[in-house]
């Protein structure tokens, strides 16, 4: 419906700070094209990138996929009721449009704007398995029936470690929670031993926040903010 997943992008005033934050973490940079007049750096993992960009963006996160043919699927998605918000096309520009659901800000683009991560899908971080786009949103079945409208798939609905609703598309997860257990939304990685991967993050220097969100237990999970903002959510897996 949307295309293939390609990366979540982030605005990140001091890429460079980012980009070191995020290397020593254990994703690798990849190859970037020039789409974008500004800098523009991807890291990644074996399953997620992580675009930072160094000019303000529309909203941070957003979630950007690659969908071919752009000018004609775009009438696919409003015969839908899905309202372009933005659209630039043409011979003799990048193909992109953007639009929004419930107020999380989606980004359509044409063709990659970096290489594929050079780790497998096997490999991970030193944060663990990336598991989901956290989202949190007023009203949760309302918020499902929005991203089932754009291809999205019910996968489960579950308490652990916080009640919500997962759906999946071709390779990203999203989890929506209610809104007063999360005020922002937050990358989520999974490990059974986490507890062991904070503790050596922080011997190595990294500051998590001081409680996670949603009253989660601060033993079996933790919260690290990137330098550009991004949280990242660390959490135990049974």
């Amino acid at each position: 419906m949307i295309g293939r997943f390609h990366e979540i992008s982030v605005y990140a005033p001091d890429l460079l700070d980012s980009l070191a934050f995020y290397e020593r973490l254990g994703f690798t940079q990849v190859t970037t094209g020039e789409a974008w007049p500004y800098p523009y750096a991807v890291v990644a993992d074996g399953r997620l990138a992580i675009g930072l960009h160094g000019r303000e963006l529309d909203q941070s996160p957003l979630l950007a996929f690659v969908l071919p043919d752009l000018f004609g699927n775009l009438g696919a998605l409003e015969e839908r009721g899905i309202e372009i918000l933005d659209r630039r096309l043409g011979d003799d520009v990048f193909n992109e449009a953007s639009f929004e659901v419930l107020g999380q800000r989606i980004r359509l683009l044409e063709a990659r704007t970096h290489s594929p991560a050079q780790m497998s899908p096997r490999e991970s971080s030193r944060l663990g398995w990336f598991e989901e786009f956290v989202l949190p949103v007023p009203d949760v079945k309302q918020a499902e029936q929005a991203w089932e409208l754009i291809g999205f798939v019910p996968a489960e609905e579950g308490e652990e470690p916080y009640p919500h609703i997962g759906l999946t598309s071709d390779s990203l997860n999203v989890a929506l929670l209610k809104s007063s257990l999360l005020k922002r939304p937050a990358l989520m990685f999974a490990d059974e031993d986490m507890p062991a991967r904070i503790a050596g993050l922080v011997e190595a220097g990294f500051e998590m926040s001081r409680r996670p969100p949603g009253n989660l237990d601060p033993t079996r999970h933790a919260l690290l903010i990137a330098p550009e903002g991004t949280q990242l959510l660390l959490t135990t897996t049974e």
